[in-house]
C-alpha cells in the first residue's frame, strides 16, 4: 500500500536515495526500529543500581516477566534463550506500533521482515536440536519406528516448512490488514477522528501478534529441546 507520506522516505529522497526509499520502505523503518531500541537500551542501562529508578524498575518489570513466562513454558533449561526471544517479541511489538504514528511504516507489515523473523526462529529451532542431541536429532523426523521413516518423514518435513509460513504470514496478514483499514480511514474521514477507535484496537492487536509469534516460538524451541519419542 502506498502511504501519502513518510517521513523517512522523504528523508532519504532529500540526500538522493529516494528510488531505494520508495521501493524498501520496510528496511528503513527497520532500521529506525532498531536504532530505538539501541538507544532506549543504552538510556535503560546507563545507570543501573541497586536501588532502581523508574526506568529501571519498569525495563525489569518487562524482562523478568518475559523470562519467567519463558521458563514456564520451557523450563529452566530454556533460560539461555531469553536473549532471543526477547528482542524477538520487543522487536515485533515496537514494529507493530509503529504503524500508528503519522509518517510511519511498519515493518511488519512487508512479508519480507516477517519472513526474515520466521526463517530466524525455525533455523535456531533446528540449531538448538543439534546442539542438544547431535545426530540424534533426526529421530525427530523419523518417528517412532524405522518402517514408518518413508510416511513420517515427508510430513515432519512438510510441517517445519509450514512453520515459517505460520509464522510469516499470520504476522503480515494482520499487520497489512491493519494498515489497509488505517489507509482507508485516513482518506475517508480525515487524520484524527475516524481512526483513533482502530489505533486504540491497533495497539491491542499489535501485543497479540507480538505475544503470538513470541510464543509459538518459544514451543518450537522447547520441542527441539525435548528428546524425540
Amino acid at each position: 500500500m502506498e502511504h501519502p507520506y513518510l517521513f523517512f522516505v522523504k528523508l532519504f529522497e532529500l540526500i538522493g536515495l529516494g528510488h531505494f526509499a520508495h521501493a524498501y520502505p520496510h528496511v528503513i523503518y527497520s532500521w529506525v526500529v532498531m536504532t530505538f531500541l539501541v538507544i532506549v537500551g543504552m538510556l535503560g542501562t546507563r545507570s543501573i543500581s541497586m536501588v532502581p529508578s523508574k526506568g529501571q524498575n519498569f525495563f525489569e518489570l518487562v524482562i523478568s516477566g518475559i523470562e519467567e513466562f519463558m521458563v514456564d513454558v520451557t523450563g529452566e533449561e530454556g533460560r539461555w534463550l531469553l536473549p532471543l526471544a526477547a528482542t524477538i517479541f520487543i522487536y515485533i511489538f515496537v514494529s507493530n506500533l509503529m504503524g500508528l504514528l503519522p509518517g510511519f511504516y511498519p515493518p511488519t507489515a512487508s512479508l519480507n521482515t516477517t519472513l526474515s523473523c520466521a526463517l530466524t526462529v525455525v533455523v535456531f529451532t533446528h540449531i538448538i536440536g543439534i546442539k542438544y542431541h547431535g545426530v540424534k536429532y533426526i529421530k525427530h523426523f523419523c518417528g517412532p519406528v524405522w518402517w514408518m521413516i518413508p510416511i513420517i518423514l515427508p510430513i515432519e518435513i512438510i510441517g517445519h516448512l509450514a512453520r515459517i509460513l505460520s509464522l510469516s504470514f499470520r504476522l503480515f496478514g494482520n499487520m497489512m490488514g491493519h494498515e489497509l483499514v488505517l489507509g482507508i480511514l485516513f482518506f475517508l474521514a480525515g487524520a484524527f477522528f475516524a481512526p483513533l477507535p482502530i489505533m486504540a484496537l491497533g495497539i491491542f492487536v499489535s501485543l497479540v501478534q507480538a505475544f503470538v509469534f513470541f510464543l509459538l516460538s518459544i514451543m518450537y524451541f522447547t520441542g527441539a529441546m525435548e528428546h524425540a519419542h
